[in-house]
C-alpha cells in the first residue's frame, strides 16, 4: 500500500489517482492516517460486502417482534452453514 501525505496527494493528483488502481493509497496529515483513496472497482467490492453490525440491545421491540415472526419457508432442515457468504475476491479486503 501507498502512503503519501495530503499535500501531496493534491499537488499530483493525476499519479495518485493512477496509483489507486494498484491498490489502496494511504492519505495522511500531520502524519496521521485520515482518509484511503482506493479504485472505483474495490470500493465497489467493499461496499458489497459491508454489513451493519447492530447489538441486540439496540434492536427495537418492533424489530424483536419481526425476528420472532420471522419463518423459514421450507420443509427442508437448515443450519447457518447453508447460508452463502458474498463471494470474496483474492482482490478484495476483508472487512469487519
Amino acid at each position: 500500500m501507498s502512503t503519501a501525505p495530503a499535500s501531496e496527494i493534491q499537488k499530483n493528483f493525476g499519479e495518485w489517482h493512477d496509483r489507486a488502481y494498484e491498490g489502496p493509497v494511504e492519505i495522511t496529515r500531520y502524519g496521521r492516517t485520515t482518509a484511503y483513496l482506493v479504485s472505483a472497482k474495490l470500493f465497489r467490492e467493499m461496499w458489497a460486502s459491508y454489513r451493519k453490525v447492530v447489538a441486540v440491545e439496540e434492536l427495537s421491540d418492533s424489530d424483536m417482534a419481526m425476528i420472532r415472526k420471522a419463518t423459514v419457508e421450507s420443509s427442508e432442515p437448515f443450519n447457518l452453514s447453508d447460508i452463502p457468504d458474498i463471494e470474496e475476491t483474492p482482490d478484495a479486503p476483508r472487512m469487519g
